[in-house]
Order: C-alpha cells, then sequence, then structure tokens
C-alpha cells in the first residue's frame, strides 16, 4: 500500500538536532512532507510516493534556524556612536551623553509606519539568505505608547508579507524617553497601565521584555512591569546582566522567563536559578564583538548548570548590525567557545524554546517542515565560515522559499 506525501526530500545528510547533545545525524533517509509538517523520517521505500521529488544531492539538511532575539525595526543610523566608540568611549558613555537607544528613537518616532516596514524588510530578507525560518521581533525604539505600538503593527506586517513567523516583544521598556528623565516611574507607571494593555488587546505582542541595567531600569521597576504583563497574560523575557550584574538572571527565573537574553555579568546562583526554573540564556556573540566587550558569558558555568543556551543574532543599528544568522554562529564558537553542535543547538531547538514553540527547531515527526538544505556536508561547517553565502535551500512549512538559497541564483 503507497503513502504519498506533498514533498519527499531524498539525498540528504539529515542533522535531526534532538534532545541528544550532538547533531542527530540520519543519513541515507527520506524526510516525507505533508500539511506542511515532517510526516515520515526513515529508509526509501517505493511504497513512498510524490508528485514533488527533492534530490538534495549529499548535502546537509538540517531545521530552520531560529533568530529569538532582533530589533531589525528602527529608522536612522548609529554611524556617530560607532565613530564614538572607535575613539574610546563606552556603550554606557554614549547613551548618558544622547546618543544609543535615545538616538535612534528620535529617527523612529518621525517614520511613518509605511517608512519603517520599508526599512525593515530587506533585514527580513537578510536574515532568510542565512537559513533562517522563525524571527522574533521586538519595539523599544519608539518609547511611547503610540510609536511602540507602531513598531509592532510593523512587525505583524512583515509576518504576514514574508514567509517567515515573526514573533512579537514589547520592549517599551528599552531605555527612559527623555521627557521621563527625571520620573523614570511615572514612565513605568505608563508601561503598565497603558502601554502593555492596549499592546496586549490589539493583539500585538506575544511576550514582554524589558532592559534591566544601570542605564536602563532596576530590577524593582521589572518586577512591576512583568507583574502587568503577568496581568495581560503574556510571558515575558529579559535583557539581563549584559553590563554589570544587578541580579537578572535570578529575576528572569523567579519571573518563569522564557529567556534571559546577554547575562555576561550573569552569576552562579542565577544561572542555577535559571536552570531551574527552565528559562533559556540568550547568547549575543554579536554585540559582544561589536561593542569589544571583555567579559564574556560564563558558559562553562551554563554548562555545569544544565541552562540551554540559545544564540540569536540581536540585529540592531546600535550595538549588533549583524544581518546573518550563519555569522552568530561563527561568533558564538570562535569568541564564546561553544562548540559547533551547540551553536547549531542553539539556533533551532533552544532557540525554539526561547520563544515558547514546541512545533518547530528540530527534525521529528509532526513538527513544522522548517528546513534548510546547506551546500556542505558537515553541519560544523556553519560555524567554520564567516558569514558565507552557504545556503541552498530554505524550506518554511513544507514549502521552497522561491529566491532565496543558491538554488535561486
Amino acid at each position: 500500500m503507497s503513502v504519498h506525501f506533498d514533498t519527499l526530500v531524498i539525498g540528504a545528510k539529515i542533522a535531526t538536532l534532538g534532545v541528544s547533545d550532538d547533531y542527530g545525524l540520519v543519513n541515507n533517509a527520506v524526510i516525507g512532507i505533508a500539511d506542511g509538517r515532517v510526516a515520515y523520517l526513515g529508509p526509501r521505500s517505493t511504497q513512498l510516493t510524490t508528485a514533488n521529488l527533492v534530490d538534495a544531492g549529499g548535502r546537509l539538511l538540517t531545521p530552520a534556524l531560529i533568530d529569538c532575539h532582533t530589533h531589525l525595526v528602527f529608522a536612522g543610523d548609529r554611524f556617530a556612536d560607532f565613530e564614538r566608540r572607535l575613539r574610546g568611549d563606552t556603550y554606557a558613555e554614549i547613551a548618558e551623553g544622547g546618543g544609543g537607544i535615545k538616538r535612534t528613537m528620535v529617527a523612529t518616532r518621525l517614520a511613518t509606519e509605511d517608512e519603517l516596514y520599508e526599512l525593515a524588510a530587506p533585514r527580513v530578507q537578510w536574515l532568510m539568505e542565512s537559513g533562517v525560518a522563525t524571527i522574533e521581533i521586538k519595539s523599544g525604539y519608539g518609547l511611547s505608547v503610540d510609536s511602540e505600538l507602531r513598531m509592532l503593527r510593523v512587525a505583524r506586517r512583515l509576518g504576514d508579507a514574508f514567509p517567515v513567523t515573526v514573533s512579537t516583544s514589547l520592549l517599551g521598556a528599552h531605555a527612559v524617553p527623555p521627557e521621563f528623565s527625571n520620573d523614570v516611574d511615572g514612565y513605568v507607571d505608563l508601561v503598565c497601565d497603558e502601554m502593555i494593555p492596549r499592546a496586549a488587546a490589539a493583539g500585538l505582542a506575544d511576550s514582554v521584555d524589558a532592559f534591566c541595567e544601570t542605564i536602563a531600569f532596576s530590577a524593582d521597576q521589572v518586577t512591576r512591569i512583568f507583574a502587568a504583563a503577568e496581568a495581560a497574560d503574556l510571558p515575558v523575557r529579559l535583557h539581563a546582566d549584559q553590563l554589570s550584574n544587578l541580579g537578572g538572571a535570578q529575576l528572569a527565573a523567579a519571573s518563569r522567563a522564557l529567556s534571559a537574553d546577554h547575562l555576561e555579568h550573569a552569576s552562579v546562583e542565577g544561572l542555577d536559578a535559571m536552570a531551574a526554573a527552565g528559562t533559556v540564556a540568550v547568547l549575543i556573540p554579536g554585540a559582544s564583538t561589536f561593542l569589544d566587550e571583555q567579559q564574556r558569558p560564563p558558559i562553562a558555568a551554563m554548562r555545569k548548570a544544565g541552562v540551554r543556551m540559545a544564540v540569536a543574532s540581536d540585529l540592531n543599528p546600535g550595538s549588533a548590525p549583524l544581518g546573518s544568522m550563519q555569522l552568530a554562529l561563527a561568533l558564538a564558537a570562535t569568541r564564546f567557545g561553544l562548540t559547533p553542535a551547540e551553536t547549531l543547538h542553539g539556533a533551532t531547538r533552544h532557540a525554539a524554546a526561547a520563544l515558547g514553540f514546541e512545533d518547530r527547531g528540530e527534525i521529528r515527526l509532526g513538527h513544522r517542515a522548517d528546513l534548510a538544505i546547506w551546500d556542505v556536508e558537515d553541519p560544523a561547517a556553519l560555524s567554520y565560515w564567516f558569514g558565507a553565502p552557504l545556503l541552498s535551500q530554505l524550506w518554511i512549512a513544507g514549502s521552497l522559499v522561491e529566491g532565496v538559497g543558491s538554488n535561486a541564483r
């Protein structure tokens, strides 16, 4: 009796990225796709039929990548900040002098929704070209109710216009806008009482994020914001312990956050708490590299604690103008010391967990058929080559994405 599939993929070296710590390599297997999901993974048989047979030609096939931390909706640039840093100014000094996030805030507030969309669309394309099928997009450059909601509407439009899945995060607590410089708690009230409820009511936010840092918001203020998120039935995530140890990892764990991101200054106690809570550590090697931060995340302590480590681009104008998840993998290996297998798990299975997705990030029956076929055979190559165009084909929900990868060139 024959079994029919929408698509059969043959001739691939398959990295399933399952629950083990290695690649989960499977050779001489066939992937059958039906209704956008993996419906078969096993040996080839004459009983398997399809009208769409895809021969990978011995290439590597992995789950499509997931970028679980981006700020890709923004206007303006940070070229002046970049030059200041090259002259020796720190990220904090630039922020305190009116640069940084606030510089982007001014440009983003002035931009229309259509202008923001046109600026962001190529950035989505960049990530797709590096094998990404799911993207988290934060607000955080509007810092007013109307501007933050406008950014989230743009993110939703991007998800409608592109085949990728877009998960949105309301990051109203990214920085204190100048009109609240003498009333930070008043701005926190605005985030809690108006921004979060309106974003939730409009269906614009999938989660709430905040920046817990000396140049941003205190742990007590973030706790208030997270309480408002819980009241709106929204999960939370946190920019934590990036520039100093304010107990962000512990706060994220206590709040049952999906993820705590950056973590260069996280404590062992904070990491143990994250492991117990199931909070994912999202590593941001692009920002560490671009800012030339000397403090690296405590990777050995994360391994010892059993914290799941995701890897993300952090695509943003100020600290990580990085438009390639392949390059993020390479930097995670060379700068942070992750193994190639850890980087690939970090951009697939663990990144899915950081966004609360249970239907992607590994190749298994019933999961979405979000697949990437690469012009390499060894999965270590994805962390070895620095941003080389290695993608051959990108499949999202069982459909080939036209115009992406070497197969389209």
